[in-house]
């Protein structure tokens, strides 16, 4: 009865919409209300218990139906967005209509364009879930109900409708508002993500620390723009499946991984993309309403009954579906989708469906959206305009200053890559950042030994460590704030074997707007105390170069080199030696010493050298003090001898870095503790981040 009530069977094949993509097949939740979308019992449900919610609590909203001369003129260049000025906090959208709530997404949507251009950050991915935003505010209760965004990058919308839209035009700056989802921004904030995929873990955490304080709050995690990628999240899964707490996952599938979004310019498939596979439309209560009591009966029975019935659920889900269960399926979770991100009324059908179905366990919708969407420059542009800084709004033209030298990160793709074209054995692997860490620029000149493996660093360094195992050369390119991800790998698969791989840590120490979730402060520390880690830092290009150089030359383990966001500060490459950007192998531990002095030495590793020689002209012409100043180049092996003659020859000892306690400084005081030369009076401080 129930499999001839709910009509003919949905397409297996049917294809979720991507770009120039066909409309997906309505689902069964879709149809019930008919194809003009006069869904009138769910949303006149669900707006009159918003209108209840927000005139018990003094928050009706008042629209205003034109606007009147010389009444909410907005700024100039700033659009006029008259629903958008009424909303204070998200109780406000529970009195708009349908063509209301339209409208207001398209208020958002000008209004996220607006404050980026002025501001810079994550546009793409912001303009991708506008609607999706607008639904679950609509839909839900934020603070009571926990909506989790994953990456916190796309929550621009959500922070616009959560009662910082006036701050909006502090994002990212000093004593402004974060570009990611931030705990002491907002309660409307349940989780900080600014990196990816956590969502579901904490989503579940939550969920079970509701039931058990016997609250009956929602919880609903968004997990997408590439987060899918990670394993983190499909252990989260799960779990979830394995406790069968309530909670919503909403996997926002943009076809994107993170940058870039189509690989150098072409056409070339997103690492991680689960279009293939997630092309089922299940959306049926009554079958999950019934499979929940059945499979609360069958639990109590004995033997073989159980698993008869979940393979006879498992294939009742297949004939309505028409195709199997997905892989969500067999991880426990109920599956809905594809459903169109941009259809904001089949949005607040199938969330209102899915929070007042009075059935337990964890469901995860898949949505499909389009980052860039509703901007012309960000849906053709290659990147989709992910990352950005101030731009023109009419043309998408960003403002970008032409720095005087290259950027570090460039310069190290060129020296990889003059590297490559000398060693066959040498390739490149970074985790869905091949804008950020330059690896496009080498991927274009050695497609074949380039790899993104998707947002999976633990992956990323054990794949790497299995290509130095059969004497592969690679090159592991990660941001010093995601290597943080790996350190199980770094430790167990590499450095305990002794495997030669590379690591290219790019911004290091502070990196701006990203602040403290991107700042790349620790790892001078967590790879300090590993065995056999070689470690480098350079002071300049020309050092970078050199140090790619000795990093692929040096095969008798680990190595790693750390560098900072930015531009080179200018050195001659040709009086340095270099010609094409191929560097020179470096004396492994060899420190430079760069100005003699006798009053105190400053010893600097990586950036912090020039500030080190910009303090010693200071001392020198201001106070009278001379300074020696050194390059330490590495922070394991230190260069002893130089450290032993330093501290012999001046009454005060400095380090600098631009890392955290642990690092450098620690090196150097362990190795002057060990020799005894602070028994004397040699007076020796660290200088570190905060």
């Amino acid at each position: 009865l129930l499999l001839q009530s709910k009509g003919p069977s949905l397409s297996a094949s049917a294809p979720i919409r991507p770009s120039g993509r066909t409309t997906a097949p309505k689902s069964p939740l879709v149809r019930r209300f008919g194809p003009t979308r006069r869904n009138t019992k769910v949303n006149s449900e669900a707006a009159a218990s918003a209108d209840q919610s927000a005139k018990a609590s003094g928050e009706e909203l008042n629209i205003p139906q034109a606007s009147k001369k010389g009444k909410n003129v907005p700024e100039v260049g700033r659009p006029a967005t008259p629903i958008l000025d009424m909303v204070k906090n998200p109780k406000n959208l529970k009195n708009l209509n349908m063509q209301q709530l339209k409208q207001l997404s398209k208020e958002i949507r000008s209004d996220v364009i607006h404050t980026v251009s002025k501001t810079g950050g994550h546009l793409g991915a912001s303009l991708g879930v506008v609607e999706l935003t607008t639904a679950l505010h609509y839909v839900f209760n934020s603070p009571e109900d926990k909506i989790l965004w994953d990456v916190g990058h796309q929550a621009y919308p959500h922070k616009i409708l959560t009662g910082r839209r006036d701050r909006m035009h502090t994002l990212r700056q000093d004593d402004g508002l974060s570009g990611f989802t931030n705990r002491f921004e907002s309660e409307h904030d349940p989780f900080g993500a600014g990196h990816s995929s956590t969502s579901i873990s904490a989503g579940l955490g939550m969920a079970v620390g509701r039931d058990f304080a016997g609250r009956k709050n929602h919880v609903v995690s968004v997990i997408g723009d590439g987060a899918i990628t990670a394993g983190m999240a499909y252990e989260g899964m799960n779990h979830a499946g394995f406790l069968d707490s309530n909670q919503i996952i909403i996997l926002n599938d943009n076809k994107q991984v993170s940058l870039p979004t189509q690989y150098n310019g072409g056409n070339q498939a997103p690492v991680g993309a689960l279009s293939g596979a997630l092309t089922r439309l299940q959306a049926n209560q009554p079958l999950r309403e019934l499979r929940e009591i059945a499979k609360g009966i069958s639990k109590q029975l004995p033997g073989p009954i159980p698993e008869a019935a979940a393979r006879i659920d498992e294939y009742a889900r297949g004939i309505i579906a028409g195709g199997p269960s997905s892989l969500f399926e067999e991880l426990g979770l109920y599956y809905i989708g594809p459903v169109d991100g941009h259809n904001l009324e089949d949005l607040v059908s199938i969330l209102s469906e899915v929070k007042n179905t009075e059935t337990p366990g964890p469901v995860i919708i898949h949505v499909v959206t389009e980052k860039g969407k509703g901007y012309a420059p960000a849906e053709t542009a290659s990147d989709k305009m992910h990352g950005v800084v101030k731009f023109d709004v009419a043309t998408g033209r960003q403002n970008k200053k032409a720095g005087k030298t290259d950027s570090y990160t460039n310069y190290f793709a060129d020296s990889l890559i003059a590297e490559a074209e000398k060693d066959p054995k040498v390739v490149g692997i970074h985790a869905a950042m091949g804008g950020g860490t330059g690896l496009n620029r080498f991927a274009k000149k050695f497609p074949e030994r380039c790899f993104d493996v998707g947002i999976a660093e633990q992956h990323a360094v054990t794949f790497a460590a299995g290509l130095a195992c059969e004497g592969i050369k690679p090159m592991c390119a990660i941001y010093s704030t995601f290597l943080q991800r790996a350190y199980d790998q770094v430790v167990h698969d590499v450095a305990l074997q002794n495997l030669p791989v590379r690591f290219a840590i790019d911004r290091a120490g502070p990196v701006g707007a990203d602040g403290a979730t991107h700042a790349g402060s620790f790892d001078l520390s967590y790879l300090g105390c590993v065995p056999n880690m070689v470690i480098m830092a350079p002071s300049n290009e020309a050092e970078l170069i050199n140090m790619v150089a000795t990093s692929i030359a040096y095969d008798e383990g680990p190595s790693a080199f750390r560098f900072p966001r930015g531009n080179g500060i200018g050195v001659d490459l040709e009086k340095e030696g270099i010609v094409g950007r191929k560097g020179t192998p470096m004396e492994i531990g060899k420190a430079k010493l760069c100005k003699s002095g006798k009053d105190v030495a400053l010893v600097g590793i990586g950036n912090s050298v020039n500030e080190c020689l910009l303090a010693a002209d200071i001392l020198d012409k201001e106070f009278g003090v001379s300074a020696t100043v050194v390059d330490a180049r590495f922070c394991k092996p230190i260069d002893e001898n130089m450290m032993k003659q330093l501290a012999k020859e001046h009454p005060a000892l400095l380090t600098v870095e631009e890392n955290s306690i642990g690092g450098f400084g620690s090196q150097v005081t362990h190795y002057l503790c060990h020799e005894g030369l602070l028994d004397g009076g040699l007076k020796l401080r660290p200088l570190i981040l905060p």
